[in-house]
């Protein structure tokens, strides 16, 4: 059985493929927003990867915490930033974010087992 980290990534690479082989202007037009908005400028790219797992957390999209985690460990964020910018997140978007931070949290361990 594949690790989560593996299965996340395979599953988006995948997904990826396909919508932009769609060939959507529109859509190819915001993956690259996205792609060069976290690129490093005024801001590193860890700040702007922990930004950006606020911002997921807070908007309790799952996948885009995954995607931030991911982000954050490769950019080099310890166990220790990620866990207060969590706090961070759990205080802005409340009591509603804990399951999105228990998914986090687990989802955190998997990325560190995997590096």
């Amino acid at each position: 059985m594949e690790n989560k980290v593996s299965e996340f990534n395979e599953y988006r690479a995948k997904m990826n493929d396909k919508i932009l082989a769609d060939n959507n202007k529109l859509i190819k037009r915001i993956f690259n927003l996205d792609t060069n908005a976290f690129a490093a400028g005024a801001l590193d790219v860890k700040t702007k990867e922990l930004l950006g797992l606020v911002a997921s957390t807070v908007l309790r999209c799952d996948d885009c915490v995954k995607y931030h985690l991911e982000g954050s460990a490769k950019a080099g964020a310890t166990h220790q930033e990620v866990m207060e910018t969590l706090g961070i997140a759990t205080l802005v978007g409340g009591t509603i974010v804990i399951p999105h931070l228990r998914r986090a949290y687990e989802y955190w361990e998997e990325v560190q087992a995997s590096i």
